[in-house]
């Protein structure tokens, strides 16, 4: 048998191809949309890819089964309560797919989502205990999907919850415990809230581990995992809909192409938004007036997701040489509609200084002063609730997290100095340029973030 797991950081997202090295019959289950990678491992090994699996439709990124069946010829499959407009293999619970002596048996795992199922995993199909289960978002290490990114459409956090009590309690904790774990997600994820490093388990380790393995009532269960849940980043309604329609397949042989100066300029006259992913201190040394800057170095696709709309034509300005790495992630999560990029970001700021501003940024010494001051500002916390616990926030600071920013900017006042503050410093810089974006005039952000401030209030040291 050849398993092998493809990790993306940006994401936290797992995705596995499963063979059989006697027939070389190969499936793939959760691709992310860029699918050069499974194509050229399963030419090197001399596998044909018979099949794609999603576990599930997702939210958080782009799924490559199109990509993949275009490619290959492979079937698309999905658990039976799947409804789409392209042609797809409805899974049933129980039903096991042979690759050769290696099989592969469904299970529906619905919780997550509706039509959500896990993968169980047999070496031989004689085997009498599975060698693993691919589980999708219904089981993490460390945690199980959130049932309530549906509750919009229809079905509620406690339905999906109830259901996911029976798919984590009865059916995985069902498995043996030398059964091993492989997720969707990892630490990161806003699928769920817990998530760990670990990139698998088992069973049996999750049974002692996990908060949500442990025996417990239905209501019990639903309460603990519908509590405390992050803002889910904007896009995620999108991408949870585009995955369940047929649409334009991604080609990086075709990716927005390098723009001069006055053809990016036109562009952005035109009302496309500039992406700017340099790190945010040069964004403060200088920036095109209007451009949203979500950093390179980070989650960069889901925070672009939760800040920027998919209908909005974009403009990627970039570290150098990392422009078409910008492209093929917010293709990743269904933005497409990107014009072009800078090849070379300082040789065009240069040629287009009349438009370049400075963006404030205030250390935390300084937002102390201020805060004293006759005129204080207003802090504005944009981390998540968890991060606030143990009354670890600025006394008086208005908390809406970043998630959440793009649709709450009604709240902020417009005639006062607002200080955007996040732990270290990177989502403040994201959130601040959103704000001047939006027509705020006067926005700053703390460098080092809540970390450097509760470093400057600690209590001095006996």
């Amino acid at each position: 048998m050849f398993l092998t797991q493809y990790y993306l950081d940006c994401l936290s997202q797992a995705s596995y191809m499963i063979a059989d090295e006697g027939t070389g019959r190969a499936v793939v289950v959760d691709p992310r949309r860029d699918v050069s990678e499974y194509l050229a491992d399963a030419e090197a090994h001399g596998f044909t890819v018979v099949g794609v699996i999603n576990t599930h439709f997702h939210a958080d990124f782009i799924a490559g089964h199109l990509e993949m069946a275009a490619r290959t010829g492979a079937w698309i499959g999905y658990g039976s309560r799947a409804e789409t407009d392209y042609p797809i293999r409805k899974l049933t619970d129980g039903e096991r797919i042979g690759l050769g002596d290696v099989t592969l048996q469904i299970m529906e795992t619905p919780g997550h989502t509706p039509e959500s199922v896990s993968v169980v995993v047999y070496e031989r199909a004689a085997d009498a205990v599975p060698y693993g289960v691919l589980t999708g978002d219904a089981l993490f290490i460390g945690d199980v999907g959130r049932p309530d990114l549906l509750a919009s459409v229809g079905v509620t956090a406690e339905e999906l919850g109830a259901m996911l009590h029976d798919s984590v309690q009865n059916k995985l904790m069902g498995l043996p415990d030398e059964v091993r774990v492989f997720p969707a997600h990892g630490a990161g994820s806003a699928c769920g809230k817990n998530l760990s490093t670990e990139k698998q388990s088992t069973i049996g380790q999750q049974r002692l581990t996990n908060y949500a393995c442990a025996p417990m009532s239905k209501d019990d269960f639903v309460a603990l995992v519908t509590a405390g849940q992050p803002s889910a980043p904007g896009y995620f309604a999108y991408d949870a809909d585009l995955n369940r329609r047929r649409h334009e397949l991604f080609d990086p042989a075709t990716a927005p192409r390098p723009l001069s100066a006055e053809e990016f300029t036109a562009r952005r006259a035109a009302g496309a938004v500039v992406v700017d992913a340099r790190d945010p201190q040069e964004f403060a040394a200088g920036h095109l007036r209007g451009a949203v800057n979500v950093p390179a170095d980070g989650r960069f696709a889901e925070q672009a997701g939760t800040v920027l709309d998919p209908k909005d034509e974009l403009l990627v300005l970039a570290p150098q040489n990392r422009e078409e790495e910008m492209v093929t992630r917010l293709a990743r999560i269904g933005f497409d509609k990107v014009t072009g990029y800078l090849r070379s970001p300082d040789d065009a700021l240069t040629a287009l200084a009349a438009e370049v501003t400075p963006a404030s940024r205030l250390t935390a010494a300084q937002l102390r002063d201020a805060l004293a001051g006759e005129h204080p500002p207003v802090v504005v916390d944009v981390r998540n609730c968890g991060e606030r616990a143990d009354n670890a926030f600025i006394e008086g600071a208005v908390h809406i997290s970043l998630g959440e920013l793009p649709h709450r900017l009604d709240e902020l006042p417009r005639e006062r100095p607002l200080v955007l503050h996040c732990a270290g410093g990177h989502r403040s810089s994201i959130a601040a340029s959103l704000l001047r974006r939006r027509g705020f005039t006067d926005v700053s952000d703390v460098l080092g973030g809540y970390a450097a401030w509760a470093l400057l209030n600690a209590p001095a040291a006996v």
